[in-house]
């Protein structure tokens, strides 16, 4: 649109012929100066600068899009309206369809609480063929702490969708769509984010920025885990997004240092779009939606079957205030 030429706006003829005189040829000339620089410059009324710029940037401009015409549009473009449904009926309403592409959803709590189950059946689901309700896409593992298990997948598949798994051949087409990759550690990122000094902080964004762009420009759904560690008395409100300020000190200090904290740190939390906190309170699994933009803050009680992680309800419980954020451990 810049890049148009002003001698094909339909000006009148003097008004062109003063523009071209003035070595003005293309809209990006006439918008990026203001009314008084093009009077200066082209020797003329105001009245006639305000006609020929607001003709031409009619012209130039393109047509408005409703937000209800952008979602029509992503609709009709992106399979199952842009998310990979994790086939958690309560979850998947409340996250409006999914694991959504374009962002990065991240998982996050202790060890053992259900996360590499997650992954694993996310995983299945994208891969799974689009006749049976899945992607039929392509999925890449990245499996820093060695927990992908081909065995539990086969196990998942043979529960969740036996009519699949027992199809010849289909199955090992599955499973030629998932590629591992088991890369170093990185828990290196995790100690610079924790180093003084802006320079510490660096690699990780990098990394964030990369993972970040990634999702958003190939339009696929991008899913993290993080791991836990213990809070520290300073930090009582530093991770949570829906409490008091960073300044103003906890109510009760001591009733934080039973929490945990996302290992990686405020710089990471602020790049992920969605997160999912799994964490077992008075004997229970719980996942809740801790961070979303567009979904409530509300949380499902879970059991880990052969089939995968399992809803004990679809209703959820609602989750107020801290104990949106808060991650327990509990037995």
């Amino acid at each position: 649109m810049a890049n148009k030429l002003i001698s094909e706006m339909g000006l009148p003829k003097s008004t062109a012929n003063v523009f071209a005189a003035r070595n003005i040829i293309t809209v990006k000339d006439v918008l990026s100066l203001s009314d008084f620089e093009l009077m200066e410059l082209l020797d003329v009324g105001l009245e006639e600068v305000t006609r020929a710029v607001a003709q031409i940037s009619e012209i130039s401009c393109p047509p408005y899009q409703t937000a209800l015409s952008l979602l029509e549009q992503r609709k009709q473009n992106e399979y199952l309206a842009g998310h990979l449904p994790t086939r958690l009926t309560g979850l998947d309403t409340a996250l409006c369809g999914g694991i959504p592409f374009g962002v990065v959803t991240e998982l996050v709590g202790p060890a053992g609480i259900g996360k590499t189950q997650f992954c694993l059946k996310l995983a299945l689901l994208a891969s799974l063929p689009i006749s049976f309700g899945g992607l039929g896409g392509r999925v890449t593992y990245v499996d820093v702490e060695s927990k992908f298990s081909s065995r539990r997948m086969i196990e998942m598949g043979l529960t969740s969708f036996p009519e699949v798994f027992h199809m010849d051949g289909l199955a090992q087409e599955m499973a030629g769509r998932i590629v591992v990759l088991r890369p170093a550690s990185l828990s290196e990122f995790t100690e610079r984010e924790f180093g003084q000094g802006p320079h510490r902080q660096h690699p990780l964004g990098w990394h964030v920025s990369f993972i970040k762009s990634l999702a958003e420009f190939s339009r696929i759904p991008v899913v993290v885990t993080n791991q836990v560690r213990s809070q520290g008395r300073d930090e009582a409100s530093r991770y949570l997004f829906q409490v008091q300020s960073r300044d103003e000190p906890p109510k009760d200090p001591l009733k934080f240092d039973s929490h945990l904290v996302a290992a990686l740190g405020i710089h990471w939390a602020h790049a992920v779009t969605i997160r999912l906190v799994l964490e077992s309170k008075s004997g229970k699994r719980l996942i809740k939606i801790a961070k979303s933009s567009i979904s409530p803050s509300i949380g499902f009680f879970f059991n880990i079957t052969t089939s995968g992680i399992s809803l004990l309800d679809d209703e959820g419980v609602e989750m107020v205030g801290p104990e949106a954020n808060t991650i327990h451990c509990q037995g």
